[in-house]
């Protein structure tokens, strides 16, 4: 028997925890750089123009896919912090419905005070490569 999914909602409230067990942003940037350097290696193919983010500092690509109604996000960046966040909210976005990743509120930004701790332009970043998801999640719930 295989267990279900987690929801995007626990799967925010892990994010949460994990942050919260770090005081010193150091090591929650630290903690970002870990997790941008388990992102799985993007297929050369989809390094390609259409998939950069607008909008963000760094180049940051993004693909998506359908399979099975679910969208499926795969990520890289060269710079290492905002891969560390793409790869952040690809672990809680991806392998959900379209409408699931629409109808969400990605509280756990605020909660863990990422925004707070970022530049103003990576904080764009951030900003772009969410909507980017949502545009996705739009796209392919009217596919």
């Amino acid at each position: 028997m295989t267990t279900p999914p987690k929801s995007i909602l626990s799967l925010q409230e892990e994010v949460i925890e994990e942050f919260s067990a770090f005081d010193d942003w150091m090591d929650k940037y630290q903690m970002l750089i870990d997790l941008g350097n388990e992102l799985p290696p993007l297929d050369a193919k989809y390094k390609v123009e259409e998939n950069l983010i607008e909008g963000c500092q760094s180049r940051v690509w993004l693909q998506c896919d359908l399979r099975d109604g679910l969208l499926e996000f795969s990520a890289d960046s060269d710079a290492l912090i905002t891969k560390g966040i793409i790869a952040l909210l690809i672990r809680v976005i991806s392998g959900h419905t379209p409408k699931e990743i629409i109808e969400t509120d990605l509280h756990f930004i605020d909660a863990i005070g990422l925004k707070d701790h970022l530049s103003p332009t990576r904080s764009n970043g951030l900003l772009s490569m969410v909507k980017q998801i949502k545009a996705y999640a739009v796209a392919y719930s009217q596919a």
